[in-house]
């Protein structure tokens, strides 16, 4: 069965995200350095950056571009315009959301909006294969582990202090959930860490 990783890059204060996020501005005001571990400093990103990552950055980076499938939510889906509708490879995306999407969404082959969390979990797996399912999204992550479908968590902690914005897991279930730490590998901009949900 495919494996679910929620993979986000995240402030050393738990930040995913700036203030004000919103269509215009995806990842809030600053949300920016997060990624430059990946895009750089100007938020773009082709092939050729690749040989100025670390190993291990290039490591995780083919890690998510391996996966068969793509669960988000809209808060994440939309303010990143859909990712053109194709996150990467082709791949299916399953967008959790109660409402349906958009007109400027709808005709997007690759994506499904599904209010059914366990449905869209299901789906992802089953397209995935024996490929993983790359989950993305603050607002995912604690319905996922409400249900028991989120089996790993992998951080880009990056070493910067946001002080407000979008915290990762604000939103969790009031119940303890046990962690194991996979991996722990220092890139050049992030200290990139994977661990195993424990279930049961």
């Amino acid at each position: 069965m495919a494996t679910t990783t929620l993979d986000m890059s995240i402030s050393l204060d738990g930040f995913v995200a700036g203030p004000h996020v919103s269509n215009d501005n995806g990842l809030g005001d600053g949300g920016t350095r997060l990624h430059e571990w990946l895009l750089g400093p100007d938020g773009s990103f082709d092939d050729r950056r690749l040989g100025d990552l670390e190993p291990a950055d290039r490591e995780v980076y083919a890690e998510m571009m391996s996966t068969g499938a793509v669960i988000a939510g809209r808060g994440t889906f939309e303010p990143a315009q859909g990712w053109g509708g194709d996150h990467h490879d082709g791949v299916p995306i399953f967008i959790i959301s109660r409402h349906p999407a958009p007109p400027e969404y709808a005709d997007m082959t690759r994506v499904t909006y599904t209010p059914d969390v366990r449905a869209a979990v299901g789906q992802a797996r089953a397209a995935a294969g024996e490929r993983g399912v790359l989950v993305h999204g603050a607002g995912v992550a604690p319905r996922l582990l409400a249900v028991g479908e989120l089996d790993e968590i992998q951080l880009h902690v990056v070493p910067v202090l946001l002080g407000q914005g979008r915290r990762l897991f604000d939103d969790l279930p009031a119940a303890q959930v046990e962690l194991e730490l996979v991996r722990a590998q220092p890139g050049r901009e992030a200290l990139h860490v994977r661990y195993r949900v424990r279930k049961g």
